[in-house]
């Protein structure tokens, strides 16, 4: 970037409150954000609800969470306010009618009360009709039309380069249903220029609105700022990601309520359409900011990989201290009825985008000193929280359900489990409660593995007996954190439920 581009950087993330706060923006918003942070500038987050039938307070307050979570802290615009607000459309109706009143008496727009079309050469359909003259302003019915200029409109796009569009192809654009409601084109520019906006980075789905704005700009002498148009998010078949594609959650609500970390989202986002240029792809938010440049913005689209997605996270859990892990993954446990204490709270943090209270008796009297070993076992193979319910489930029951089959070792006849189950059901028995540790029943059950010949044969129905699962950690470590009494009491139980089906 050039010194004149540099100065007085300002950057807006401008979202709808038509619908949940999805992945997309939240790109957009990492970028600007990051982007100001690079340059000392402001980041500043303006709510375009001029759409007063389908925006909610719901959504607004899905953005305001949504920012809050991932960690994109903005110096300007709703509760912060700042010296340009306010920060809602809806309460700058004033501010736009000045503008609008401009363009009329200069007869930049006008009022239209019909809809004529015309189809151009290139079957591209636009708004022809005589309104402008027939009314010679006097009629002050229908909508406010923009007096397009039939010229050749070129703009600079920081990442994609020099961008020209043919006006003439436009027809008379609709910039507003009547003096106190502009829409969106009018809004962005007014906005942007009100806030001294610098920079613009958006989606590249905004492309076609840039000459637009550039025209409205000119009709009102106004400077518009320098654009850059981020790359689409296609999908593994390099088609444009869609918010209905239910392979990939859309929401940012969905990820924190999946038990993804911020940490990792931010990450993975960042690379949506982004690269340093280095081989490192692990990156704090703060490592972000110092390594953010706009030249390395790519131009075509960006592929969003799930998998990446959840290496991330599994990284992230893996370097996460054990007690804060714990921590997290409380509300998962009691949402699953695991762990004492009203589900609801559980699903209320996730909803509020908030992490448990980190007391030891966050999980409605579980003491985090009692849950964080069974969590500790999972740790390195975990890809997101919402996983470890089914992981460590068995630990909280009394009895397990499992097929007989499962028992089986491949060779092992019926009748060699029960013996090879009573063989350490005889052993374990005489190890002391201070000496029972997985190390312990390593160096005392692994001798008489390895006499049998095949280990399997008593690993894998000691490990089936005390999880109940077909895949879990090893025996040893279970039976550690199960403890001696609830070892012997499962080995116990599986004997007796093979004695009754006969084996």
């Amino acid at each position: 970037m050039t010194n004149e581009q540099k100065k007085e950087i300002r950057v807006r993330m401008a979202p709808s409150p038509t619908g949940p706060f999805h992945i997309g923006s939240a790109r957009t918003a990492l970028f600007n954000y990051l982007f100001a942070k690079k340059y000392q500038g402001k980041f500043i987050i303006r709510i375009e609800d001029t759409d007063q039938t389908r925006s909610k307070k719901e959504w607004e307050d899905s953005i305001k969470k949504s920012l809050n979570w991932l960690g994109l802290d903005y110096d300007e615009g709703l509760e912060k306010g700042g010296p340009y607000g306010p920060y809602r459309q809806s309460e700058r109706s004033e501010i736009y009618k000045k503008y609008i009143e401009k363009l009329l008496a200069k007869g930049n727009a006008y009022w239209c009360s019909c809809s004529q079309e015309v189809k151009t050469p290139n079957q591209v359909h636009i708004h022809k009709c005589d309104c402008a003259e027939n009314q010679k302003g006097q009629i002050r019915t229908g909508v406010i039309r923009f007096r397009t200029p039939e010229i050749e409109i070129s703009f600079n796009d920081l990442s994609k380069g020099k961008i020209t569009y043919d006006a003439s192809l436009f027809g008379d654009m609709v910039i507003a249903k009547n003096l106190d409601e502009p829409l969106y084109n009018l809004a962005c520019v007014v906005d942007d220029f009100e806030m001294q906006i610098s920079h613009v980075i958006r989606g590249e789905e905004h492309i076609s609105n840039t000459p637009r704005q550039i025209l409205l700009a000119g009709a009102l002498n106004i400077k518009p700022p320098q654009y850059l148009h981020l790359p689409l998010i296609l999908n593994q078949q390099r088609a444009k990601l869609s918010k209905r594609d239910p392979s990939i959650a859309a929401k940012v609500s969905d990820y924190i309520e999946q038990g993804y970390l911020q940490e990792a989202v931010v990450n993975f986002i960042a690379f949506l359409g982004w690269n340093p240029g280095g081989k490192e792809e692990i990156f704090s938010l703060k490592e972000l900011e110092k390594e953010f440049s706009i030249e390395k913005i790519q131009k075509s689209g960006a592929i969003f990989n799930a998998q990446k997605l959840d290496f991330l996270n599994g990284y992230f859990i893996r370097k996460m201290p054990l007690e804060k892990l714990t921590e997290l993954c409380l509300p998962y446990l009691a949402d699953a009825g695991l762990v004492g204490g009203p589900a609801r709270n559980a699903s209320q943090a996730r909803h509020n985008f908030a992490d448990v209270s980190g007391r030891s008796d966050a999980g409605g009297g579980v003491a985090i000193e009692k849950i964080a070993p069974m969590v500790a076992l999972y740790q390195e193979r975990l890809k997101k929280l919402s996983e470890i319910p089914e992981l460590i489930d068995f630990f909280f029951k009394e009895n397990l359900e499992y097929e007989k089959e499962l028992l089986i070792w491949k060779g092992a006849g019926d009748s060699e489990i029960i013996d090879n189950l009573d063989k350490l059901l005889n052993i374990i028995s005489n190890i002391e409660e201070s000496n029972w540790t997985k190390e312990k029943l390593n160096e005392i059950i692994m001798p008489i593995a390895n006499e049998i010949g095949d280990r399997g044969k008593i690993l894998w129905p000691l490990r089936v007996v005390l999880s109940g699962k077909k895949a879990s950690a090893g025996p040893f470590e279970i039976a550690e954190v199960l403890g001696k009494g609830k070892t012997i009491q499962r080995i116990k139980q599986a004997i007796e439920k093979l004695e009754k089906l006969g084996f």
